[in-house]
């Protein structure tokens, strides 16, 4: 009797963290917007693996903010492929890396070259889209905020390391995270080898060189992560749950946090801050929130890649422009029928501030790898009328002390003419 109730004392925490958390203020306030896309969804969570963390923020006479966060069917333990939420981390670990080497010669802006050194890999030693023509840790860094791009992520991925990547969030506190893998098909040994890196000055001479690199370190995969009823290899239907156990894990939380640890970082402890200097700090603000059809380099085109393009709560098939005002400092992703969007949200018109994240996974037939997902009938307007809802709320809702939000006004770029082509298509 005694073993089984040290048993049961064990996995209490892990079957007290199983029931998924709501709080009465945010299921109140959704059930306020009577769209039938929120309607169905909010009524039916554990098809669509909704979760939802509002969080509003105060500020006392000094300008200190307080942090509260509402939860709607939140559960760390309920898996959805994270997608391109994970280029934030990486965008951060980067930074953090290259000012760890402490080389007066190595900025975000040096030109670096990657090479290959193993099966899968592949080399990429310029980048016409960069002002310099080369990579560089700050144009990795813009390509992945402005429109997602993939290719950058996965040379981020290369120059921090597999095991560096997850030894450093799991030492800062994001311990259920699980970075695996790069944005192009190859195995998981292959995602365990990382290519050699050079940093090289204007005459094309090495600054510093970073080895191939290979990661030893075991994944903790003990919880089983599937879902649905097939999936596609090539033209081949496979009739089983698609195997996410060893993928890419971000919880939501996680996401918030890390996001909360950039715009925010006295807001969190400082073993869970990242190795940021302060302009660092404001190099992050400008390209979470700043818009394609704004930047110059690169010169996406700005039909295409709207203002709204990455910003879900303020996106759907109408609107392609932010409220005057608004400034959205976010990371999206989207991939296996999973939405994702952690953001904060600045109003200068208005002067209010809140954040908000959630996910959902919107694939009716259950087949994954199909592209026949339902991002445009229930993803995309669920998220918009959420997004939506919450900020209707916040122009109403009192403070007692308006913020002060200098901290997040940017002198954003000016698109300038030009007769390069702009950047269509991209992966991402």
């Amino acid at each position: 009797m005694r073993t089984v109730l040290c048993l049961f004392l064990f996995f209490l925490p892990s079957l007290l963290r199983a029931q998924p958390r709501t709080d009465a203020v945010l299921a109140k306030l959704l059930a306020t917007n009577a769209h039938p896309v929120v309607q169905e969804v909010i009524q039916h969570p554990d098809r669509y693996r909704l979760q939802i963390i509002y969080t509003q923020i105060d500020r006392d006479r000094t300008n200190k903010p307080t942090f509260t966060n509402y939860y709607f069917h939140v559960d760390s333990t309920t898996y959805f492929n994270p997608a391109s939420t994970v280029k934030l981390p990486l965008a951060l670990l980067s930074l953090e890396k290259l000012n760890a080497l402490k080389n007066p010669q190595l900025t975000r802006e040096t030109a670096m070259q990657f090479d290959s050194a193993y099966s899968g890999q592949t080399r990429e030693w310029t980048d016409p889209t960069a002002q310099s023509g080369y990579p560089s840790i700050a144009h990795l860094i813009r390509k992945t905020m402005l429109v997602s791009e993939n290719d950058p992520y996965s040379r981020m991925y290369e120059f921090v390391g597999q095991q560096a990547i997850n030894r450093s969030l799991h030492a800062k506190g994001y311990v259920d995270t699980r970075i695996t893998h790069r944005f192009v098909r190859l195995t998981p040994e292959q995602n365990r080898h990382t290519n050699p890196v050079r940093f090289i000055r204007p005459d094309g001479t090495t600054i510093y060189a970073q080895p191939a690199a290979y990661n030893p370190d075991p994944f903790d995969t003990r919880r089983t992560d599937t879902l649905g009823t097939g999936y596609y290899v090539g033209d081949s239907l496979v009739r089983q749950p698609f195997d996410f156990t060893g993928r890419n894990k971000l919880p939501l939380e996680s996401l918030q946090h890390i996001l909360r640890s950039v715009l925010f970082p006295q807001s969190v402890p400082a073993r869970q801050r990242f190795g940021l200097t302060p302009d660092d700090y404001r190099f992050m603000k400008q390209y979470l929130s700043q818009f394609p059809g704004e930047t110059n380099y690169p010169k996406y085109d700005s039909a295409q890649y709207y203002d709204s393009y990455v910003k879900y709560f303020f996106m759907d098939s109408l609107h392609r422009k932010l409220p005057a005002g608004v400034r959205v400092f976010n990371k999206v992703g989207w991939a296996y029928g999973f939405l994702t969007d952690a953001s904060y949200v600045a109003d200068f018109r208005h002067n209010i501030e809140y954040m908000l994240s959630a996910t959902i996974y919107v694939n009716k037939d259950g087949i994954l790898n199909d592209d026949k997902y339902d991002y445009a009938s229930i993803g995309t307007p669920f998220l918009y009328q959420l997004g939506q809802t919450i900020y209707q709320h916040e122009l109403a809702r009192k403070r007692k002390n308006a913020p002060d939000l200098s901290a997040f006004r940017i002198d954003y770029e000016k698109r300038r003419p030009d007769n390069r082509p702009t950047v269509k298509d991209v992966a991402n």
